[in-house]
């Protein structure tokens, strides 16, 4: 099956029965694990959701813009960032991530799960693109099997909770992002395909199988 991951598309995912599912819990432990270390600057969350990731770095000293198309998602988020006290370092943009273009360049772009109505390949370019000079590409997407691969893929929903078995084209292999990455400018710091287990809906045990690329850009 082919989705369009527009607007319309995100827009009924968040309006529906599973907005409540995706607009809770922790930030995705990939981040938590791969930023942690890192001087806090300035920070874009691409696809942003319900804001998980978003409050986490503005908790952890970061200046935060989070971009998602979808107006409910973007709601959830404030409310979230705004009860965790975090609110007024967070800018929320409603943004279509296919045609948006941010009008500065940001310390660190990351991106979870996000897919919007574009090549999922194409969109880690744009994005990449939005990093400033010495700073970092955080991205943790869906894994992509091959058919027949007999491994498990199921995988966690866009706010990293219950959506198995994501399309193919809203999912990515270690090589094919990092085999875009020009290493004149990019200096691979992260590239792997993991899997996690984790509880969902009405206790059900969920393995999530990401794949996980941290880069530096060169001064």
């Amino acid at each position: 099956m082919t989705h369009s991951f527009d607007k319309s598309y995100w827009d009924q995912a968040w309006d529906g029965e599973r907005a409540p599912m995706m607009s809770s819990g922790d930030a995705n432990p990939h981040l938590v694990r791969e930023i942690s270390g890192i001087e806090p600057g300035t920070a874009l969350d691409a696809g942003c959701g319900a804001g998980a990731e978003a409050i986490w770095l503005a908790g952890n000293g970061w200046t935060v813009t989070g971009a998602d198309v979808a107006d409910t998602a973007l709601e959830y988020a404030e409310g979230r960032a705004d009860a965790a006290g975090v609110g007024g370092r967070i800018e929320w943009v409603r943004a279509d991530l296919s045609v948006w273009e941010p009008e500065t360049k940001y310390d660190l772009v990351t991106t979870h799960y996000a897919h919007p109505a574009m090549a999922q390949s194409a969109f880690y370019d744009r994005i990449a693109s939005w990093v400033a000079p010495g700073g970092t590409l955080l991205i943790v997407g869906h894994l992509h099997h091959r058919r027949g691969d007999s491994t498990s893929h199921s995988s966690a929903g866009e706010s990293g909770h219950g959506h198995s078995h994501p399309p193919a084209e809203a999912s990515a292999t270690a090589d094919s992002i990092t085999n875009r990455l020009d290493p004149a400018v990019w200096t691979i710091v992260t590239a792997e395909e993991s899997q996690r287990t984790m509880v969902g809906p009405g206790g059900r045990t969920i393995t999530i199988d990401d794949v996980v690329v941290r880069a530096s850009r060169r001064q």
